[in-house]
């Protein structure tokens, strides 16, 4: 252990009292749902980096997960030939010009909701959800719906929201809080695939790392939700645990054919956010550009968004040296998607932009959310078609939903800074 981890440890109780000092009743603040979750973490934390095993199940995870994505890629060598063969399109176009996202990496979401779909149908994922509900409720003391969606989220994306559908209109306030910080804070499986794709070749049993980043930040979720919008209401399915509400697919062919139609319409909405959210950046830095040559001084939106994160990347332990560039892959992440600040992780490991080890580890599990504009409009919208009654409520508490998430993947890349030793 050497002084970053230290840094990593103390960087977790920062963060925590910054959401304290934000929050909106700080004398409701349920100091056992934050000790527990703040624990569970560090648990969790030690168990991934030191448990007796722990590397080698990390790799047979990582060689899964890696053999899913081979699996995956056969149907887009199919649709797009040469195309989707990244290592061919390097030798025809160089080095540099061979990885095309929609063709190479984006198509992966299908497969992996098509394989959701089935694995729903087959009741593996329902029990396996329930079993990490049953977990939050029983040590943080929250409602078994928020639970139940909090776990629902480390492997599904806005479709978590229809596992507790008849107890949304009866929520709290904090519960919907909580509820969107957690579809925020977490990753769906289907994109997770594509990240282990960026950083496969970089940072050894990604995979699990990823995956693990996705558990620690449900209780972190939940931790940081009730800090800044603490509970002052008496949420129906308090203390209790709640079944997964889902309509059961008829067969295993409806189940992998509708998983394959949510993915199709995730990646088409991820294409869309991409361009949208990436061409306004592009518009901001011209007017920031113009603004700067006036005073001599190259600006970009990520130098802004990346001086305001760097204070919070040294928290977490990503050395000073290189705690700019984490802010502004930060930064990225919080109005471009967390797409994007992948790419330019994996690129900055490319060009061995670090200078001290630790930071790419750190960042990969800081970045592991949806933590972004784009997405507190989606989980803000989608929630309030199931719940018309409750967009108001919903529109309310998103802002402190989006903080409390980015935040919570802090969190995460905290306890990662913890535990990490090369």
């Amino acid at each position: 252990m050497d002084i970053y981890n230290l840094v990593s440890f103390l960087g977790l109780f920062v963060l925590v009292a910054f959401a304290w000092a934000l929050s909106r009743q700080r004398r409701n603040v349920n100091f056992r749902c934050i000790a527990f979750g703040v624990g569970l973490q560090l648990v969790l934390g030690l168990l991934v980096f030191h448990a007796p095993g722990s590397r080698d199940l990390f790799k047979w995870l990582n060689d899964a997960v890696l053999q899913l994505l081979s699996a995956a890629q056969k149907g887009q060598q199919f649709l797009f030939g040469t195309l989707a063969d990244q290592k061919a399109m390097e030798g025809a176009f160089g080095k540099d010009n061979g990885f095309v996202l929609a063709i190479q990496a984006l198509p992966m979401i299908i497969f992996f909701s098509a394989l959701m779909g089935l694995l729903y149908y087959l009741r593996i994922m329902p029990l396996v959800i329930r079993g990490f509900a049953w977990v939050f409720t029983r040590l943080m003391r929250i409602s078994g719906a928020e639970s139940l969606c909090a776990a629902s989220n480390i492997f599904v994306g806005i479709e978590s929201a229809t596992t507790v559908r008849p107890f949304l209109a009866g929520m709290t306030r904090s519960e919907l809080c909580t509820i969107l910080t957690a579809g925020m804070a977490t990753v769906a499986s289907s994109t997770l695939a594509v990240y282990v794709g960026f950083l496969g070749k970089h940072i050894d049993g990604i995979a699990g790392h990823l995956i693990s980043a996705s558990i620690m930040s449900a209780p972190a979720a939940i931790v940081m939700a009730k800090i800044l919008y603490p509970e002052d209401g008496q949420p129906v399915t308090l203390g209790r645990s709640v079944r997964v509400q889902i309509e059961r697919d008829s067969g295993w062919i409806e189940s992998i054919v509708n998983g394959a139609m949510a993915g199709v319409k995730l990646v088409v909405g991820v294409c869309a956010l991409l361009i949208a959210f990436l061409g306004l950046i592009a518009l901001i830095d011209l007017a920031l550009g113009g603004v700067g040559g006036w005073f001599g001084a190259e600006l970009s939106l990520a130098k802004v968004l990346g001086y305001a994160f760097r204070p919070f990347a040294a928290a977490i332990g990503v050395p000073w040296a290189d705690s700019q560039l984490a802010g502004e892959m930060l930064g990225l992440r919080s109005v471009g998607t967390e797409i994007p600040a992948y790419l330019q992780l994996k690129g900055a490991m490319d060009a061995n932009a670090f200078s001290h080890p630790r930071s790419p580890m750190v960042i990969a599990y800081a970045l592991c959310g949806f933590a972004h504009v784009a997405s507190l409009a989606i989980f803000v919208g989608g929630i309030a078609a199931l719940v018309p009654e409750r967009r108001r409520d919903l529109a309310a508490v998103g802002p402190r939903a989006l903080l409390a998430a980015t935040l919570a993947c802090l969190m995460t890349g905290a306890v990662a800074g913890t535990f990490f030793v090369k």
